[in-house]
């Protein structure tokens, strides 16, 4: 990919120090530094990736999983309004 970049004087500086020292391009010595840099930045590898086993819930026939937190929510609901009604009794 050929795109133009503008260099700070410091890391102008910095690069063809490298080059020379190097005996290398100036391509070659900005793809490596910034190689290098993108790398760093990275995550290390940890592994594996976490995986989740799925298994089976032992619910009964007729039970829908998708709406217990449906349930819950209305039992908090129910809780809630009890609550409160207690406490505004005098």
């Amino acid at each position: 990919m050929r795109t133009t970049v503008t260099l700070d004087e410091d890391v102008e500086i910095l690069l063809k120090e490298v080059m020379h020292a190097q005996r290398r391009s100036f391509k070659e010595t900005l793809n490596d530094a910034l190689r290098a840099g993108l790398r760093a930045n990275r995550p290390a590898n940890q592994g594996e990736p976490f995986r989740v086993e799925a298994r089976p819930l032992g619910l009964r026939a007729g039970i829908d999983p998708g709406g217990l937190n449906k349930l819950l929510d209305e039992m908090e609901e129910e809780e809630f309004l009890r609550s409160q009604a207690e406490a505004s009794k005098p």
